[in-house]
């Protein structure tokens, strides 16, 4: 079952090693559609990808470096899609934020897997 576990995260290591991070939500701006909400942890997408959205895959950037961490695997029963989002640099603080922020409403559910 963990065969391929290290090839899983070398294919991600390749694939943000080859892309520009974009961070469009620094921590401590505010959601474009819901001013509510505060990013706590960078935010942003590899520039050139594509996710479920239709948009860029998504990232979330620490304060601890450059290595990939953790994905968050999520499901969002609002817009009826699932995604990955790439934790990068993050210190177990920032996991624990992240982990949170996709797991605080009864629409959006999401799972840590660490690296």
């Amino acid at each position: 079952m963990h065969r391929f576990d290290n090839s899983f995260w070398s294919a991600l290591d390749t694939l943000v090693g080859k892309s520009e991070i974009i961070i469009d939500r620094p921590k401590g701006t505010a959601h474009p559609k819901y001013p509510n909400f505060i990013y706590k942890v960078n935010y942003g997408y590899l520039k050139n990808t594509a996710s479920m959205d239709d948009a860029g895959i998504d990232v979330w950037v620490g304060t601890n470096g450059k290595n990939i961490d953790a994905i968050m695997c999520i499901v969002d029963l609002m817009k009826r899609d699932s995604e990955i989002k790439i934790l990068i640099g993050c210190t177990e603080e920032e996991k624990a934020i992240i982990y949170e922020t996709h797991n605080e409403t009864q629409y959006m559910k999401g799972i840590l897997i660490r690296r």
